[in-house]
């Protein structure tokens, strides 16, 4: 059986966090010198446009691996940002890429980790290009396994489809 990256990561030494919104870890530009795991809470990387508005490229959540694709760069390419209180963990760059030379199962689990992640964005990629809120949620439900989750999680939804929450909420009222 195979042992996840996040907890392949947790194995190493660092420090721990704990913020509150809307705290920012790190800034677009800065340069890459940890690798952090969200324990608890949430934490977002986002760009910010100059209108105000909020590209979400990740929502990391408790035991996850926050800007995984860092590890490769100088240089982050956008905002972490603090969306819910979270416990994090901050793990030295090159403690991890020390390790990842000298360990083939590590550097299996990361790159498994990076093909799902992969996966994962191509589907987000491809329920976008979607035209209708309906056509969106379908496949949004088909993607994962049938299953619309409890009211309380319809926000999220809304943000991972692309569509106002109200348009979501009108939609799912149809169907009932």
């Amino acid at each position: 059986m195979s042992v996840s990256i996040f907890d392949l990561l947790n194995r190493f030494h660092g420090r721990l966090y704990d913020y509150s919104p809307p705290k920012v870890l790190f800034r677009k530009g800065d340069p890459v010198e940890h690798l952090f795991l969200v324990l608890s809470g949430e934490v977002r990387l986002a760009r910010f446009l100059e209108n105000g508005d909020e590209i979400v490229l990740q929502r990391a959540g408790p035991n996850s691996v926050l800007a995984e694709a860092s590890l490769f760069s100088h240089y982050y390419h956008c905002d972490a940002v603090c969306h819910q209180d979270a416990q994090v963990k901050m793990i030295r760059k090159h403690d991890v890429e020390a390790h990842l030379a000298d360990n083939n199962q590590m550097a299996l689990s990361l790159a498994a980790h990076l093909a799902r992640e992969v996966q994962a964005t191509r589907q987000r990629a491809e329920i976008l290009r979607l035209r209708t809120v309906a056509e969106r949620l379908d496949a949004w439900i088909a993607w994962h396994d049938g299953v619309l989750p409890e009211k309380g999680n319809w926000r999220v939804i809304a943000l991972e489809i692309g569509v106002s929450p109200e348009a979501l909420y009108r939609e799912i009222a149809q169907r009932r």
